[in-house]
């Protein structure tokens, strides 16, 4: 539990952002979920073209190669599966961009983003973000 918290105190401002689209997507999916197996399987099939793809423009550049760790790696494919599933969960559902169409789906993922944002703020002042 203290290693969790300590990596919690010292997220990067990257990172943060990274959990907070985490827990936006997580928030919509739970809200919208479908049990469909093909929208899952399509998004894996996307997930792992595209996840290749992204590996292959950020290891290859004019000054060589750059090593990825496995984190990156992971998140390279996560992403594609986020936006693909995403995209067919909310299709037809009234979304304005990434905005559920009610007041109540939008402040249920706010809140959450909130409450997620205090608990990093108040972890980097304690004791977790002074011991790393």
């Amino acid at each position: 539990m203290t290693r969790l918290l300590r990596y919690f105190a010292t997220l990067t401002r990257g990172r943060i952002i990274l959990w907070c689209y985490a827990i936006w997507y997580a928030t919509n999916i739970a809200l919208h979920f479908d049990a469909r197996p093909r929208l899952w399987l399509t998004s894996l099939g996307l997930s792992f073209i595209i996840g290749a793809a992204l590996m292959i423009s950020t290891q290859s550049s004019s000054k060589g190669t750059t090593k990825l760790d496995g984190w990156q790696i992971f998140r390279l494919f996560l992403m594609p599966f986020c936006v693909s599933s995403f995209a067919a969960l909310v299709k037809d559902a009234g979304y304005v961009l990434i905005f559920p169409p009610t007041l109540r789906e939008n402040l249920i993922g706010l809140v959450l983003i909130g409450v997620f944002s205090g608990l990093v703020l108040a972890l980097k002042k304690s004791r977790f973000a002074a011991n790393a």
